[in-house]
């Protein structure tokens, strides 16, 4: 008989480590003469909108289809924590907090003036689209501290799951962005348009090496 090299689906090497980096569901609304409570860091803090709330069921249905899940993590922004809430409360898992993750800070435009300014045409907003950098906003972060934090709170999770494992980071969307671009080496903001509530796959390998295996899954969303 002769020998047949057939093409197979992946599977996670038993030395390296998947996240599942679920993006928070969709926010509250931000309505004029009101801002989103910070929380003690400056970071705008909402509640999940009722769509929001309606996506993390979602996820929580596509996650228990998941072989084997073995940490959740959150940031300690209320929309992660209440995103992971529907899978916790089917499977028991106790989050971690990992304040690395949390969104990058946007200085004075905190507590949805970005997202105001944004719909609004502000021209500064979209020259950091253009120029693709966060820290042109007024007392933002800057582009080598949010890297670095990020990278660092990566690491931390992957060190917690552990080889052969995978575990689920409820996370924001310029984070999925950066630990894309870290993964892929792109453009800065190539990979920030992940959809709330959607899922994207990160494999780290135990010489170091990051694979960015899946962006943006959103079938399972209504």
């Amino acid at each position: 008989m002769t020998k047949e090299y057939r093409q197979h689906r992946f599977r996670l090497p038993p030395d390296a480590t998947e996240i599942l980096l679920v993006r928070h569901g969709a926010s509250a609304p931000v309505r004029p003469g009101e801002r989103h409570p910070l929380d003690p860091d400056g970071h705008g803090d909402p509640e999940l909108a009722p769509e929001g709330i309606a996506q993390a069921e979602a996820v929580a249905d596509r996650l228990v289809e998941e072989d084997g899940i073995a940490a959740v993590f959150v940031t300690g922004l209320r929309r992660t924590l209440q995103t992971a809430e529907p899978y916790l409360a089917r499977t028991g898992h106790e989050p971690t907090v990992v304040p690395e993750l949390r969104e990058v800070h946007l200085g004075d435009w905190e507590g949805g003036e970005f997202r105001i300014r944004m719909q609004d045409g502000d021209p500064v907003a979209w020259q950091a689209v253009v120029e693709e950098r966060w820290d042109l906003f007024p007392n933002a972060e800057s582009m080598e501290t949010f890297a670095a934090r990020v990278k660092a709170g990566v690491e931390r999770v992957a060190a917690q799951i552990g080889p052969g494992a995978t575990g689920a980071a409820f996370v924001h969307a310029a984070v999925i962005g950066e630990i894309c671009r870290q993964a892929t080496a792109s453009r800065p903001f190539a990979f920030i348009h992940a959809e709330n509530g959607s899922i994207s796959r990160l494999v780290i390998f135990s010489d170091g090496r990051w694979l960015l295996r899946a962006f943006n899954e959103t079938r399972h969303l209504p």
